[in-house]
This record gives C-alpha cells, structure tokens and sequence, in this order.
C-alpha cells in the first residue's frame, strides 16, 4: 500500500499491464483482437491496437523484463513530472513508439507485435535527461550511466530496426525512446539546461 500511495499512476499501469498479460497468456484470442497488427490497423482503422497491444506480451519473461523497469522507474518520473504528466511521457512513447512501426512496417501488413517497451524506451529516455549519471545495470550486471545508455540504446535500436531479420520490435522502442526525450523536453523545458550543467559539473 506504501508503495501505491507514493506512485499510484505506475501502480496502476503495472497492474493494467499485469492483467491484460495474464488474460492474453490465457486467451489467444484476446491477444489477436488487441495486438499491433499492421493489415487491421490499415485497412480496417482498428487503431485501438496502437494502445492495447502495449499492454500484452508474450510471455511472463516478456511482461517482468518491462514491468521491472517500470517499478523501479516508475516512481522516480511520477513524482519529477506529476500524475498528469507522467502519464502523457508514458502514452506518448507508447504511441510514439507504435505510430513509428506503422510507418516503418507499412508495406509488410502481416507484422504483428506486442509489449510495453516503446513505452518503456521513452521512460528511460527521460531517466537519461533528467538523471544522467544515475548508474544502472544492464542485464543487472554491468553499469552504466543512465545518459549514456540512453544513447547506446538509440544507435543500437536504430540500426537493428533497418534488418529484415529482426523479430524484436526496435523500430517502436526507437520510437519510443525518441518520443520520450521530445515529451521530456516539451513537459520540462528546464530540463535542457539542467542536463548541460549537469555534465559541465560532471567534467567541468
């Protein structure tokens, strides 16, 4: 209950997420209904599916990967940007991160996806702006800086977003995490300054 009254809005989106998750493991049907699917979403307008497929995944591996950093996170930006606002960095990556792939993956109308990560990426986007040199682990093992990694990410998810290979969606995590720095920007405009002064500090 702590936990909840300190960030209700991340507490809420973990158990939305944790939920429709746990319906989709159970109901595939569920999942083809809400999933990002690029032929319904063109040519039938189901644009619904650029929001709920952020709340499936494939797997529980899947959905702890993404709702570990949100839990951890989470709190940190809703309290930085307030309920309203972190909810609109929040929604804005996911959609950021979907609207890219339908752009991306236009002309391959079978593309299918699902995940909170586009939403996820822009989270982490306004963790590198707002707290550049917060360290945190890859894979919990390695540590990095939160600024830097939110640079790697970016050049990486970019250049696998352009393999025809891929079968994880990089194209709506660079999406996402593009879209998070603009929304970061656009709710604290402060936030520029603060990120200079904060490396002029660092190695000034």
């Amino acid at each position: 209950m702590e936990y909840f009254s300190a960030a209700p809005v991340t507490s809420s989106l973990l158990l939305a997420n944790i939920i429709a998750s746990m319906i989709g493991f159970a109901s595939p049907d569920f999942v083809t209904q809400n999933a990002f699917w690029i032929r319904p979403i063109r040519e039938q307008r189901q644009w619904h599916r650029v929001i709920t497929s952020g709340f499936l995944h494939v797997a529980t591996w899947h959905l702890f990967a993404n709702m570990i950093t949100l839990y951890y996170f989470g709190p940190w930006l809703e309290h930085v940007f307030g309920a309203t606002g972190f909810l609109i960095l929040y929604f804005g990556s996911l959609l950021g991160g979907s609207m890219w792939d339908v752009v991306d993956k236009r002309n391959k109308p079978d593309y299918r996806a699902v995940g909170a990560s586009g939403a996820i990426s822009g989270l982490m986007s306004a963790v590198g702006i707002i707290f550049p040199f917060l360290t945190i682990g890859i894979f919990g093992i390695l540590p990095v800086w939160a600024g830097l990694y939110a640079v790697i990410f970016i050049i990486i998810s970019y250049g696998l977003s352009k393999r025809e290979d891929a079968i994880i969606g990089h194209g709506a995590h660079l999406g996402g995490a593009l879209a998070g720095i603009v929304i970061t920007l656009l709710l604290r405009p402060e936030s520029f300054s603060e990120l200079i002064q904060q490396i002029s500090e660092k190695f000034g």
